[in-house]
């Protein structure tokens, strides 16, 4: 189909020469080209709507997009199944390139004492029944600041957190003290951080005992042992541009105070069956 349209272009032969030249009707070359004007007009739209979902959420992935735009396609009438609209993205470039990034943020090394690792084989069930902390660096022109983070595990929530200018462990007690706001109770709660000094010292512990919330922390200082919240430290960054470097403490605080609500309010998660952090935090309790 191509060859006829370099001759029409070039003048080199008529439509119905070219077409008899490789064994085709002209009519088939036409149904090709209305085929062909469709499937642009397809890409098109699908192009603007993937736009438009991206504007909150920039680095959102194909397999999200399909759950979030499968409605809108629909009434749309426009038949774009998985593979297709991984076939739009690849054309227009628009698939989304995942980044890594490590800087160390956690001291184990260190006198306090060191909890065991009571949620290994525990079967999570319900929202506020295990916690998840972990700190992550932010970076701006004047250096580090640092993003301590709660998240419900049931439901991938960020219950509450806090950022500022120091690894120190005002930032953890600031973020633990409001996500403890946030609930009535916390008995029973269990909280599972790595072994990072902050999580280890005597205030924090204080904390948490005096609410009556369960101490448990990785046994030998693995990421995969606190993966929820290396997971959660991972998409905000990789999905909703905390990577990367902001003009102060004030930017990087409005960007995340974005960043997280997107995240709790509109991202869908394949581990959620394609719901969002509030609306299994909400339904559940």
């Amino acid at each position: 189909m191509k060859a006829v349209d370099k001759a029409k272009e070039t003048k080199m032969a008529s439509c119905e020469t070219t077409c008899q030249g490789f064994g085709l009707h002209r009519d088939a070359y036409y149904k090709y080209k209305k085929r062909h004007k469709h499937r642009l007009a397809v890409e098109k739209q699908v192009v603007e709507l993937v736009n438009q979902e991206r504007i909150e959420q920039p680095r959102v992935g194909t397999r999200k997009l399909l759950a979030a735009l499968h409605i809108t396609f629909n009434l749309l009438g426009l038949k774009v199944g998985r593979d297709e609209l991984f076939r739009i993205l690849r054309k227009y470039n628009m698939l989304v390139k995942r980044k890594k990034a490590y800087c160390k943020t956690t001291d184990s090394y260190h006198r306090f004492h060191k909890y065991g690792n009571l949620i290994k084989e525990l079967e999570i069930t319900k929202p506020n029944q295990v916690w998840v902390s972990d700190i992550t660096y932010i970076r701006t022109y004047n250096g580090f600041c640092y993003l301590a983070l709660i998240t419900d595990v049931y439901s991938r929530k960020i219950v509450d957190y806090d950022i500022s200018n120091s690894l120190e462990l005002a930032g953890c007690l600031r973020a633990l003290k409001k996500a403890l706001a946030s609930i009535q109770t916390a008995n029973g709660l269990i909280h599972h951080s790595d072994r990072g000094i902050q999580y280890c010292s005597k205030q924090y512990v204080r904390i948490l005992k005096k609410n009556k919330i369960k101490i448990s922390m990785t046994e030998e200082n693995h990421c995969y042992e606190n993966a929820i919240a290396e997971r959660v430290n991972g998409i905000l960054k990789d999905e909703f541009y905390l990577d990367q470097s902001f003009a102060g403490l004030t930017q990087a605080k409005r960007a995340t105070k974005n960043a997280i609500n997107i995240y709790n309010n509109k991202r869908l998660h394949l581990s959620l069956q394609y719901k969002t952090p509030n609306n299994v935090f909400n339904g559940a309790a």
